[in-house]
């Protein structure tokens, strides 16, 4: 199952997806992204688990169809699919430390 939820951001729309981006489950990152009519997407992948050709499908069409997509933290596997599959090559792949890190982080140099 996939969950898209829209998370606020200073940067545009930011859709959080949890679960799988699989066939017949794809269809919840399209509606979401057309339903928030922008030209700028950011896709957070951290809670994704998995994603095989329908969603990787999925992604280039939203590209194709004039949506600046980029992929926030996508996980371990997901990141290695993009790879084989060189759509890392055409999308923008953003990774940050989430803020709980960060904070420690520079706790930590005081």
């Amino acid at each position: 199952m996939l969950t898209v939820t829209l998370k606020d951001s200073d940067d545009g729309v930011v859709l959080q997806c949890r679960g799988r981006i699989v066939r017949g489950h794809e269809n919840a990152i399209l509606c979401a992204a057309v339903g928030q009519q922008a030209r700028n997407l950011t896709l957070d992948l951290s809670g994704v688990d998995a994603i095989d050709a329908a969603g990787i499908g999925c992604l280039v069409s939203l590209q194709a169809s004039g949506i600046y997509l980029r992929l926030l933290n996508p996980t371990a596997q997901v990141r290695e699919v993009l790879r084989v599959t060189q759509v890392d090559s055409i999308l923008e792949i953003l990774e940050f430390q989430p803020v709980e890190d960060l904070t420690e982080a520079l706790a930590a140099k005081v």
